[in-house]
């Protein structure tokens, strides 16, 4: 029985039905599933801003296809616009705040599926969650991706005016290139270009069958993302009819589907707390370490952006993730049974795709040429991070460092010392009490990795933090290191000038202090008072669980 039978024909039968006569029901709608639109259109963002074509586009195809769709609003921020400020502490927060209100909306009105539509980083996530919690048919329909800027026939991508910033400061351009690469580098609507965390999750979410093949890569602007929203509907309708149900699809074989692809594409550390936080909602067993155990043996395949050469479109017009996705199933390395939110499997889906990559290009490479024989995400662990962390080692050299800590208490301290040129070659730079509760909301540190990249450090300078990094980071960068610092974390102790080792070979974040001197360090560590009490950051700060479980409030 469909769910808003509940409204349309309960014992509150008339006043519900007026109510729904009001917003557009006439006689024969009140036996048709209600579907919502969880739409996540907004001006506040490039990610976001075109949203409304596809929304109105998918309201119609579900009428088409004899559903009754109920569009709703839901939240986004910038985490571009944001960078860098104390209003980065919401975008991890914004998550949770999407997922609530898409679960609230559906489940208050008895809604049968909900088709989301989100661009920027958290929408995804955020829709995954609710998605995982209310378990209706659902399905999920991408913003799109952004064409890249150009200068001097170049890519550029929002990281291009973060890394001129550091490249300014070093003496490497002029202020009229760097108002000039600001100008050039977001050219219109979409994500950000490269496989930056937006790209990241639209691919998994498409890899965990949530999404249809190909829309995960496509371009905002293009006519076929319309279409693919229109598809989207129809097939959303079929699944309420043959009730496919977002739990039959998150099993833990579809999540390890996910890392794969998320390996073989180079994206996002914020993948692993994203994932982490979806499978911990559906009951799925997944930990950090299944990340390090199917790094060990996924190579890297594509050659995107921010360490590689290419941009999201250009995967697109290679195969997209479908290409990626068969080389990884003939190689052994995906599980090819798992369902779709088609009602096909995984197999299925892609028998039609090539099993070699196209000769005239050279964004996907075959398993047997990659670009690195292991994943680029690493687990680290060490009495630095006896929970783990995450070390982003895509593009980087030598993934060894020792060197003395440079410890900051805040992002903002940090940056001003690497823009002041105070960050030196060999230093290993500590940025804490940036974490889920400390910060609280886990800020990305894509102002100071860019400033080290653009001063030309990225080879020569680590950067841990219990905070988060930008999908756009990379270099020697260690994120997510949990216990953080305001609940205790070894990160709390470390002193200037300490001696610490990040080694991405021997998975190991190391203090280099003898555990006496730590323990004596311990006892006088006092816990700080929380930055926030009230509003929804001091709720945050109150309700999160460590990044090591995905930095959710849906305790279980």
């Amino acid at each position: 029985m469909l769910r808003s039978n509940a409204i349309t024909q309960g014992i509150q039968r008339s006043p519900n039905r007026a109510m729904l006569r009001a917003v557009g029901f006439d006689d024969n709608d009140f036996n048709k599933p209600i579907i919502g639109i969880a739409n996540g259109h907004s001006t506040i963002t490039p990610c976001n801003m075109g949203l409304m074509d596809l929304a109105n586009r998918a309201e119609s195809a579900l009428k088409e296809a004899g559903a009754m769709p109920q569009t709703f609003g839901t939240i986004t921020v910038s985490d571009g616009i944001s960078m860098g400020t104390e209003g980065m502490k919401y975008s991890l927060v914004s998550r949770e705040v999407i997922a609530d209100a898409i679960e609230t909306a559906c489940n208050a009105q008895s809604m049968d599926g909900v088709l989301a539509i989100g661009g920027c980083d958290k929408n995804m996530p955020g829709a995954m969650l609710s998605m995982a919690r209310m378990n209706i048919p659902s399905i999920f329909v991408y913003g799109g991706t952004i064409k890249p800027g150009k200068l001097d026939g170049c890519d550029l991508t929002v990281v291009s005016s973060f890394e001129a910033v550091g490249q300014l400061t070093s003496g490497k351009i002029d202020e009229e290139r760097l108002i000039a690469v600001e100008k050039n580098a977001i050219p219109g609507p979409g994500s950000c270009g490269g496989m930056f965390t937006a790209n990241t999750m639209s691919a998994a979410i498409e890899t965990m069958g949530f999404s249809l093949p190909f829309s995960s890569t496509m371009a905002a602007v293009d006519d076929e993302k319309v279409e693919s929203a229109a598809k989207s509907a129809q097939v959303l309708v079929n699944a309420v009819k043959n009730d496919i149900r977002p739990l039959d699809l998150l099993t833990k074989k579809a999540f390890e589907n996910a890392i794969s692809v998320i390996m073989a594409v180079g994206g996002s550390t914020n993948s692993v707390l994203h994932l982490l936080a979806i499978a911990r909602t559906a009951g799925v067993d997944l930990t950090i370490d299944d990340f390090e155990r199917i790094r060990q043996t996924v190579p890297v395949i594509c050659d995107l952006k921010p360490s590689g050469k290419y941009v999201t479109v250009d995967l697109h017009q290679a195969g997209g993730i479908p290409q990626v996705m068969k080389l990884l199933l003939d190689a052994g390395m995906l599980h090819g049974e798992c369902q779709t939110i088609e009602g096909k499997t995984i197999r299925e889906v892609l028998s039609d795709i090539p099993s070699k990559p196209k000769d005239n290009q050279d964004v996907i490479r075959p398993i047997s040429n990659p670009i690195y024989k292991k994943g680029h995400l690493a687990i680290l662990k060490g009495n630095l991070a006896s929970e783990g962390s995450v070390a982003k080692i895509s593009g980087v050299k030598t993934p060894v460092l020792t060197g003395p800590a440079r410890v900051f208490e805040s992002e903002e301290e940090c940056l001003t010392a690497i823009l002041d040129n105070k960050v030196k070659a060999g230093d290993v730079v500590v940025v804490r009490y940036e974490g889920p509760v400390g910060g609280p909301g886990m800020r990305e540190m894509l102002s100071p990795t860019s400033a080290i990249v653009g001063q030309g450090l990225g080879e020569k300078v680590a950067l841990i933090t219990d905070g988060r990094f930008s999908g756009g980071s990379y270099g020697l960068v260690v994120g997510h290191v949990a216990p953080e610092a305001a609940v205790g974390g070894t990160i709390g102790l470390v002193e200037e000038g300490d001696s610490i080792t990040v080694d991405a070979n021997k998975l190991l974040i190391q203090l280099n202090v003898e555990d006496q001197e730590l323990a004596k360090r311990k006892e006088k560590w006092q816990k700080p008072k929380p930055r926030y009490k009230t509003g929804i950051l001091g709720k945050y700060s109150r309700l999160v669980s460590s990044s090591s479980q995905g930095a959710t409030t849906d305790q279980i």
